[in-house]
This record gives C-alpha cells, structure tokens and sequence, in this order.
C-alpha cells in the first residue's frame, strides 16, 4: 500500500516529467522558429537578386532557374522562390513566350523557325511555343520577310555596273532574311523583288 509519502513522490516525479516534455516542446519550437528564420533570410536574398533580374528583362523560370544558380544560391531555396514566383504570375512561361514572339517577330523581324529556336534555347515547352507561334500566320511572316528585305536593299546607294555587282548585293539582302531564320526560296524571291525595287528607286 503506498504511503502518503510515496504518493507525494509520484506527483513530483509526473511533474518533472511534465516539465521537461513541455521544455523539450518549447526548445523543439525554439528551434524550428530559429531554422525558419534563417531560411526566410536566404529566401529573401535569392528573392531580392531574381526581382533584380526580372526587372532587367521578362525571363523565362529556366532563364532565371539558370540565373541564381550561377550565382550558386542553395537549389532548395531557388525552387522555393521560383515557386512563389510562380504562384503569384511573376513568372508565367506563357505570357513570356506570346511576348517574345509577338515582340522578336515585330521589331526584330525574326521568322516563327528562328523564334522557335529561341523559346526552345529559354527552356519553353514545345506545347507553349506552339500556341505562342500561333500569332504567325503564313501571310503576316511573309510580311515581316518583305519588310526586311525592304529594308536591307535600301542600304545600296549606286545601281549595279554588271551581273556580279547586282549578285553582290543580292547576297547582302538575302544574308539579311537568312539571319532571321526565313525559307531560302522565300527569301530569294522576296530579296530580288526588294533589291530591284531599290534599283528601281536609284535609277530615278
């Protein structure tokens, strides 16, 4: 039968116990709210370098992936800050890769191939660079093509003297339209039409 006093040592001792396990829970705690803050810290320095980089310029996520990890942040902590950037569209492969084309085909006048090889270059699904290559249409590339060559044979300055000056120049605009990617026979025949209409001009 337990005396008084043994009874009065088994309240003690469940005490202590209760005391150390609320200790533990509060050290445990302790400890986690120190980890968290440590890593929200990292986080906050890999966010503030990837704001910095996507205020430079649209990116794509493997853009800015390959970014910080050159700057060899801890991959944990890019994934981590590349999904918050997801989450709250400051990242949206979509939106980036219809902007780029819409944007690269207008000023830069680059071709749908030369545009998909670019969007593949920033790590775009090819489901993504399809709908983005959906902006051009057959005719409106033939345009941009047009254009370039337009603009490349207005460069000439004298009419050709003979058949190698003229194939010369040809060269020049055809050099123009294959650096953006365009068909070769498209491209010939949009570059003879421009330079003789350049020819044209000059000769008035």
């Amino acid at each position: 039968m337990a005396t008084t006093t043994d009874a009065a040592q088994l309240r003690k001792i469940e005490k202590l116990k209760k005391a150390l396990a609320e200790f533990q829970s509060e050290k445990a705690a302790g400890e986690n709210s120190f980890f968290d803050k440590e890593k929200e810290e990292k986080k906050s320095t890999v966010r503030r370098r990837a704001l910095l980089l996507l205020d430079q310029r649209a990116r794509s996520t493997s853009e800015l992936r390959t970014r910080l990890q050159a700057l060899e942040f801890e991959a944990d902590i890019i994934e981590e800050v590349i999904q918050d950037f997801l989450n709250s569209k400051l990242l949206d492969d979509e939106l980036f890769a219809s902007e780029w084309v819409r944007q690269r085909s207008q000023r830069r006048g680059k071709s749908s191939r030369a545009l998909d090889q670019e969007l593949r270059e920033k790590g775009i699904s090819q489901q993504l660079r399809t709908v983005a290559l959906e902006q051009i249409d057959g005719d409106k590339e033939r345009e941009t093509a047009r254009a370039v060559a337009r603009k490349k044979a207005r460069s000439e300055t004298k009419v050709p003297q003979d058949r190698a000056e003229y194939d010369k120049a040809l060269r020049r605009v055809l050099g123009a339209l294959a650096r953006r990617g365009f068909p070769a026979g498209l491209s010939m025949q949009l570059s003879r039409e421009a330079l003789d209409e350049r020819i044209a001009e000059l000769k008035d």
